[in-house]
């Protein structure tokens, strides 16, 4: 374990230890004004030891988890670095070729994400009024 989250746990050791004082010197007391020396000298100072311990032990977490990632960037970076560069991708025409789905309003590039599960079949002659244009794929009009 790092120093950190040592002194993290001994300061939430203390502050529980100062609670337990102060609660047990304040039930003790019957008057509110002989309770106050407890209550300033070991509660309050025990729940900021708490607050304290609790703070060191979560950022000595974060810092375990920050260096893991660091390392985890750095790996990867060298990885990218010694990588050749991939050839760009050469650029294809649209499929122009429409297309509709069974029982579909709509009409459809060959290669649109929508109709391109293999159920798309040509546009029926007569069916070519009724249905619109897709909106992802943007078809041109078709031709009677």
């Amino acid at each position: 374990m790092r120093t950190t989250q040592w002194t993290g746990w001994a300061a939430l050791a203390g502050g529980a230890v100062l609670c337990a004082i102060g609660w047990y010197g304040i039930s003790g007391e019957r008057f509110a004004e002989r309770q106050l020396p407890y209550l300033a000298s070991c509660t309050i100072p025990g729940a900021a030891l708490i607050v304290a311990g609790a703070i060191l032990l979560a950022r000595g977490e974060q810092g375990v988890a920050a260096d893991r990632v660091a390392e985890l960037h750095r790996l990867l970076v060298t990885v990218d670095e010694a990588r050749p560069p991939e050839p760009a991708e050469a650029t294809t025409a649209p499929d122009d070729r429409l297309v509709t789905v069974p029982e579909g309003t709509m009409y459809h590039r060959a290669d649109c994400p929508l109709a391109a599960d293999g159920r798309g079949g040509p546009i029926a002659p007569e069916a070519a009024g009724a249905l619109s244009p897709c909106p992802i794929c943007a078809p041109p009009p078709p031709s009677s």
